[in-house]
């Protein structure tokens, strides 16, 4: 009857070991399915005017592969997710990582191509007010625009989309 005893705690600690173990199996199990669940982080754009910053990452993105034009005219038309507010006569600083630099990008607003050549710096600056001077039909004086959609387009020297990211500019009401 002595051994009862022992032979009890032993299996008590075998058990207590295989359950560690199950656990522990569990855990990088788990570990593995969550880091699967994780998307590579895209390139990002960023605008800034005076201290104040806006970043994004891609609307459109897959690791540096073609971008259809269908999915790429999709993506741009959608709402931007991050705006910033600027002043009449404020600098507007855009910026982009050197891997969107490396292929070059333009840069459109509410859809028409300001930039026809692609750039290949990681920064550029522009004037406020040159995003906000409106269309107007042949004959009518422009109306300057509340509002303006900025988008970054990623494009290779095969003309290519790569990606691309966009910004609401908003002027600042007096």
């Amino acid at each position: 009857m002595t051994q009862a005893p022992a032979t009890t705690a032993f299996s008590r600690a075998r058990g207590l070991r295989s359950r560690r173990g199950a656990a522990a199996l569990g855990a990088v199990v788990l570990s593995v399915f969550a880091l699967s669940a994780c998307e590579k982080p895209t390139p990002v754009a960023q605008i800034t005017v005076g201290s104040r910053t806006a970043t994004t990452e891609a609307q459109c993105y897959d690791d540096g592969k073609n971008i259809p034009n269908e999915e790429l005219e999709t993506c741009v038309s959608e709402r931007a997710e991050k705006s910033i507010t600027v002043d009449s006569g404020d600098p507007v600083r855009i910026g982009v990582e050197p891997d969107i630099a490396d292929n070059g990008w333009v840069l459109f607003v509410d859809g028409r191509l300001v930039t026809p050549t692609p750039s290949k710096h990681t920064y550029a600056s522009y004037n406020a007010d040159q995003f906000f001077n409106a269309q107007s039909q042949p004959g009518q004086a422009p109306v300057p625009s509340e509002k303006a959609k900025v988008g970054i387009v990623e494009i290779d020297d095969d003309g290519n989309y790569k990606g691309a990211w966009s910004f609401d500019l908003k002027r600042k009401q007096s």
